[in-house]
This record gives structure tokens, C-alpha cells and sequence, in this order.
């Protein structure tokens, strides 16, 4: 289970808050990327704050209440599809990174970020492989990063029906490969992503 250490450690090293960054959405076919930063209250977290991807939906939304209440600050970004389209996949999960974390209310000193790329954020970055699984901070940012996007995704269905997005949000499924075969891209759809072009060509 994750816990504090590392974020312990680089708070008494940068000597201020700090706070855990993660994703959600860098490989889905259609709808934005989202990002949550987290500073959490070390005498007030939540039980089971986990890697989002371990969670049941229902335990992620009751953890996303739980969160949102008893962190210090959080904050939650996204990157559009145009933008994904302009700066590619990679920068705009960076551009969401960077709006998650000046939505904070506290400023932090520095980040824990999941994964290994040194995103440029409005702080000092710290990248921590496996991090959803390592820190607390950085899992409670992946629980709300997937429950923003999930919810947002789940607004695009009905915006746009026939594709699914309420339950792949927006990922591979023969459902939503059918559907495009059907009904051809929406406005939500990443045009450039190598599968849908194969699908369009074909």
C-alpha cells in the first residue's frame, strides 16, 4: 500500500507543502487527458487511498468525496483533444499536469509526479516510478484524475450517443470500434491516434 515516505522526505528537504500529481487518459481513442494534484494532511487521510486502477468505480467515487473534504488542497486539469492534436499526447498531459496544479489552493513547493518524464510544473518535480503505488499523494491524485475524466466522459455519451463513452470511456472496445465503423469520428475522437485512422482508412 502507498504511503508518506517520500512525501515526508521532500518536505523536509524543500521545506514547504507538497503535493502528488498524476493522470488519467494518455491512451484512450476519444475525450480529453486529465490531471489531479493532491496535498494531502498527514493527521487527516482518508483508509484506502490506493492506485486508482486497483479500485472499484464505486470505491473510487467514495474516495473522491473523501479526498476533495479532508485534503489540505486539490486540484484537477484538462487538456483538449485540440490541444492533444497540437502539442501531441505527451506536453498536453504536461499542460493538464500544470492547470491541476495552479488550481491548488496552497501552493506547493514541490511535486511527486507518476512515471518517469520531469513535466515542467510551476514547482520544484520530483518523478517517482510506479507512484500510484508508492505514495499516497500521488494516489489520491490518480483517484480524482480518473473520476474527473470518467464523469466527463460519461457527459459525452449522452452529448454524443451511439459511441459507448459511458462505459469505455472512450478507450479500445470492439463496441466503440463498431461504432466508429457506423457512425465515423466525433468531434471527441483523437483523429490522429494510429488505430482510428486504420479503422477510417479501412
Amino acid at each position: 500500500m502507498p504511503t508518506l515516505a517520500l512525501e515526508t522526505l521532500l518536505v523536509d528537504s524543500s521545506g514547504g507543502p507538497v503535493c502528488g500529481v498524476d493522470e488519467a487518459g494518455r491512451g484512450p481513442w476519444a475525450g480529453p487527458v486529465s490531471a489531479a494534484a493532491v496535498i494531502l494532511h498527514p493527521d487527516d487521510l482518508p483508509d484506502g487511498i490506493d492506485d486508482s486502477k486497483v479500485l472499484t468505480a464505486e470505491r473510487r467515487e467514495a474516495l473522491e468525496i473523501e479526498i476533495k473534504a479532508r485534503a489540505v488542497a486539490w486540484g484537477v486539469g484538462f487538456a483538449s483533444v485540440d490541444e492533444i492534436a497540437e502539442l501531441n499526447i505527451l506536453h498536453a498531459t504536461g499542460l493538464a499536469m500544470c492547470r491541476a496544479v495552479e488550481a491548488l489552493s496552497v501552493s506547493p513547493v514541490a511535486a511527486l509526479v507518476d512515471g518517469n518524464y520531469r513535466f515542467k510544473l510551476p514547482c520544484e518535480v520530483q518523478t517517482v516510478v510506479g507512484g500510484d503505488g508508492l505514495s499516497l499523494s500521488i494516489a489520491a491524485a490518480s483517484i480524482l484524475a480518473k473520476t474527473a475524466r470518467d464523469r466527463l466522459m460519461i457527459e459525452m455519451d449522452a452529448l454524443y450517443p451511439g459511441y459507448g463513452f459511458a462505459s469505455h470511456k472512450g478507450y479500445n472496445a470492439p463496441a466503440h470500434q463498431q461504432a466508429l465503423r457506423e457512425l465515423g469520428p466525433c468531434p471527441e475522437h483523437r483523429r490522429a491516434w494510429a488505430p482510428i485512422k486504420a479503422l477510417l482508412e479501412g
